[in-house]
């Protein structure tokens, strides 16, 4: 598994391009290449080495599936908690995530195809689904952003 990779995927919310490669990722979409991308960790050990979740917030995140944080650290992260889409994918630790498709389009699925370096297809198949849940933390209150 390269770093420099572009997977495509069904993740635990919708179809989505996988990398470690963050500008990569957002040259295919076409959009500004360092737009920062959502993190997908596989547990919540990564998570702690990455930011602080303060306390009020703790058990939310602990449980959250599908589930999407910026924390003040303006770092966006998602802890994955579905066994299907982290299998192939924990053994990167973390991985940027986006949407498959070009910036503020629909989903197509021959573009996504031409676009990914390696295709990950389960029995499941590819399907649009809605996006994750996201949140802004503050410290103090959190704000519900999509």
């Amino acid at each position: 598994m390269s770093k420099d990779l572009i997977y495509l995927a069904q993740t635990d919310t919708t179809v989505g391009f996988l990398s470690q490669n963050m500008r990569k990722l957002n040259q295919i979409k076409n959009r500004d290449l360092d737009k920062p991308c959502i993190i997908c960790l596989f547990s919540n050990h990564e998570l702690k080495k990455r930011v602080r979740v303060p306390n009020f917030l703790k058990n939310r995140v602990r449980r959250a599936k599908k589930t999407t944080f910026l924390y003040p650290n303006e770092v966006a992260i998602r802890v994955v908690k579905n066994e299907k889409h982290s299998s192939y994918f924990k053994k990167f630790g973390w991985i940027y995530s986006t949407s498959a498709n070009i910036s503020s389009k629909n989903f197509n699925i021959e573009y996504a195809k031409e676009k990914a370096d390696i295709i990950v297809e389960d029995e499941r198949g590819f399907f649009e689904a809605p996006p994750s849940s996201f949140f802004r933390v503050g410290k103090r209150k959190l704000r519900r952003v999509r």
